[in-house]
């Protein structure tokens, strides 16, 4: 499992065995079934995860329970309730598995260790949190000033592996669009 790990990292930085082996005892794994939950609203979240196989969504509830999905992690990418873990807040997300799951994770606690300890480290946490930043911006701005049809060819585009893991319902309620447009948006694809 740590060979992901290693090799994600090392996408952004190089790190000797010795290194690594450091860095790497901090991780732990954690596997969890289609449906189960990550993180829960009004949880207290300790965790940053490291999705090394499978496929969750982050999900934010109104008071009036409408369900809104802020992201998807796949394969490679980070997730958490960032809000919760960074400002030692309860969870106001939850994140399920739309798959199978298998996960490596770090407490906030190992995390700042690690960055203290190992430059290396926390120049790859500050690349890996400004693209998250990005890509988080992109999406409002997405939300806030495209039609469906080119937030639908936005997905597509950005995320062509995403179309055939997820269903058209949950493809829809992310681009906040029915699911009978998304039918129609695809069938013209």
């Amino acid at each position: 499992m740590s060979v992901e790990l290693r090799k994600h990292i090392e996408e952004i930085v190089s790190l000797t065995d010795e290194e690594f082996e450091q860095i790497n005892s901090y991780f732990r794994f954690r596997q969890l079934k289609k449906h189960q939950y990550l993180i829960q609203e009004d949880e207290q979240v300790n965790n940053i995860y490291f999705v090394i196989s499978g496929l969750l969504k982050a999900t934010y509830n109104d008071a009036s329970g409408k369900e809104y999905i802020i992201q998807f992690a796949t394969e490679n990418w980070w997730i958490s309730d960032f809000q919760a873990f960074y400002n030692n807040v309860k969870s106001i997300t939850n994140i399920s598995c739309l798959e199978n799951v298998e996960l490596l994770y770090i407490s906030k606690e190992s995390l700042d260790k690690i960055c203290r300890e190992n430059h290396k480290m926390e120049h790859f946490f500050r690349i890996k949190n400004s693209s998250g930043y990005v890509a988080l911006q992109q999406r409002i701005l997405s939300l806030l000033t495209t039609n469906p049809k080119e937030r639908f060819e936005q997905f597509t585009s950005q995320y062509p592996q995403l179309g055939q893991r997820l269903s058209k319902t949950i493809i829809a309620a992310y681009l906040g669009i029915s699911r009978e447009s998304l039918s129609r948006l695809s069938s013209k694809v």
